[in-house]
C-alpha cells in the first residue's frame, strides 16, 4: 500500500480486508450487555463487554423483530454476526443477527420479563379474579378441537354436569398464528357472551410447544374478559403466563374441567338432603300450626264470642263507677274549698264591721274619710251604716281621740 489515501479510501479499505476475512463473517461473540438503546426505526444499538474490552454492536430491525425477549443492560449474552468497518465513522462494529442469554434460553428470559411486567401492571392481583359461577349452563372451550385435550374435557363434562351445553371454538394453540386465533376466540366469546365460564388450554409439551399461552397479547385479552376464564396449559408441572393472569390455574384440561362444574352425583346427595331438612321443616310447622288451632278452638271468646263483649260491658261500668266515685269527689273537694273561702270572705267583709255599730264616712265623690284631716269644718259627709247611709255636716274637729271628745257632726 503506497501513495497519499483520503480517509473514505482509508476506511474502504479497511472495510475489504476485514469483510475477506472468513473468520470474522460469522463468529460468536460473548460477553456482557451496555449502553443498550433501542430506537423507534425498530434497531438496536449497544456494546458487548468484558473485564478488559469492550465492541460495539448493532442488529437491524429484520432481525430484532424475531427475538423473543428484550435485551438489558448487564445481561450476558452470546452474540452471532460478522465484524466489519462503517466507512462513515471508521469503526469497526459487530452486527449481529442473533442473540441469545448466555447461560439460560431466550425462550425462559422472555417468559421471566414478560412475567415480571404484567407483575408490576397488577394482571396478577387477585383482587381482580372473579367467582366461577356454581351451576354454569354454557362453557366455552378455546382449544384445539383435534387435540386429546379436548375429548378429555368432554368426557368429563358430560360425566359430572350433562346439564352444561358445551361450545367448541377452535383455535390453533400452537405456532406464529397460535396468540392471534387465541385473543379472538376470547374477544368474540366476551361480544357475544356465549358462555358462563371459558376454559382455555392444550395438552402438554416443550416451552416452545406451549409459547403461545406465554403471549402477552394473549394474557392481556385473558385479563380483560368479562366472563370467568379457566387456564389448563400442560401437565401440572408446566406454569405459562396465562395461568398467573386467568382467574383459576388448573393443573392439566382434565383438572379444568373438574373445576367448572360440579359433579351431578353430589348435587344430587345435596338436593336430597336440602329435600329432607325441607320435609322436616314443613313438618314442625304444620304441628306448630295445629296447636294454634287447639288452643283456639279452646278459646272462650272464640266459644261464645257473647262473652267477650259480656266482658266489656262489665268493665265498661267498672269505669263508670269510678269515673262517677271521682268525680264527686272532685266535687266535695271543691266545695268544702269554696265554703272555707267564703268563710274567709265573710269575717274579712266591711259589712261585718259595720253590723258590729261600726260607720264608714266618705265624701261626696265617695273617697273615704281616714283622718280628721282628710275633712273640713263645715263639709257635708255620707256615714255608711249597717242598714243604711246619714248624711251628716262636721262642725269641728279634734287632732286626737281620747275616747271622750269626738269630731262633732
Amino acid at each position: 500500500m503506497s501513495g497519499v489515501y483520503t480517509v473514505s479510501q482509508l476506511n474502504q479499505y479497511i472495510k475489504g480486508i476485514l469483510d475477506r476475512d472468513r473468520e470474522l463473517t460469522a463468529l460468536y461473540v460473548q460477553g456482557e450487555i451496555s449502553n443498550y438503546k433501542a430506537y423507534p426505526s425498530g434497531h438496536h444499538y449497544f456494546s458487548l463487554k468484558d473485564g478488559e474490552g469492550a465492541i460495539r454492536c448493532v442488529m437491524f430491525r429484520r432481525e430484532a423483530i424475531s427475538l423473543r425477549f428484550r435485551p438489558q443492560n448487564g445481561m450476558k449474552v452470546i452474540a452471532f454476526g460478522r465484524v466489519a468497518v462503517f466507512p462513515r465513522d471508521g469503526q469497526y462494529q459487530l452486527y449481529c443477527t442473533a442473540l441469545t442469554p448466555d447461560g439460560v434460553g431466550d425462550l425462559h428470559v422472555a417468559f421471566e420479563q414478560l412475567k415480571e411486567k404484567l407483575y408490576q401492571e397488577g394482571l396478577f392481583d387477585p383482587a381482580h379474579k372473579q367467582p366461577l359461577p356454581r351451576m354454569p349452563g354454557r362453557i366455552a372451550l378455546i382449544t384445539s378441537p383435534a387435540g386429546a385435550a379436548v375429548r378429555d374435557m368432554l368426557r368429563i363434562l358430560g360425566a359430572r354436569w350433562p346439564l352444561a351445553e358445551v361450545l367448541i371454538l377452535p383455535v390453533r394453540v400452537q405456532g406464529a398464528e397460535a396468540p392471534g386465533e387465541l385473543c379472538a376466540a376470547l374477544a368474540w366469546a366476551n361480544r357475544h357472551r356465549v358462555a358462563d365460564v371459558i376454559i382455555t388450554g392444550r395438552g402438554g409439551g416443550s416451552m416452545e410447544d406451549l409459547w403461545a399461552f406465554n403471549d402477552e397479547h394473549v394474557a392481556r385479552a385473558i385479563y380483560h374478559s368479562a366472563i370467568p376464564v379457566i387456564s389448563a396449559v400442560g401437565h401440572e408441572p408446566d406454569v405459562t403466563i396465562a395461568d398467573f393472569v386467568a382467574d383459576l390455574r388448573a393443573a392439566t384440561p382434565s383438572n379444568a374441567a373438574e373445576l367448572a362444574v360440579p359433579d351431578q352425583n353430589e348435587v344430587g346427595v345435596w338436593l336430597a338432603q336440602m329435600e329432607g331438612r325441607l320435609a322436616q321443616g314443613m313438618a314442625r310447622s304444620m304441628e306448630a300450626a295445629r296447636k294454634d288451632l287447639e288452643r283456639a278452638a279452646r278459646c272462650r271468646a272464640l266459644q261464645d264470642p257473647m262473652n267477650y263483649v259480656d266482658d266489656k260491658r262489665m268493665a265498661l261500668d267498672g269505669q263508670r263507677d269510678k269515673l262517677a266515685a271521682g268525680l264527686m269527689a272532685a266535687l266535695n273537694r271543691e266545695n268544702a274549698r269554696f265554703a272555707r273561702l267564703a268563710a274567709k270572705l265573710d269575717a274579712l267583709s266591711p259589712l261585718k264591721v259595720l253590723g258590729r255599730g261600726y260607720a264608714i264616712p266618705q265624701k261626696k265623690d265617695g273617697t273615704v274619710v281616714r283622718s280628721v284631716a282628710d275633712a273640713a269644718a263645715g263639709e257635708t259627709l255620707t256615714l255608711q251604716v249597717a242598714d243604711g247611709a246619714l248624711s251628716c255636716q262636721v262642725l269641728s274637729q279634734y287632732a286626737h281621740w281620747d275616747g271622750k271628745d269626738s269630731t262633732q257632726w
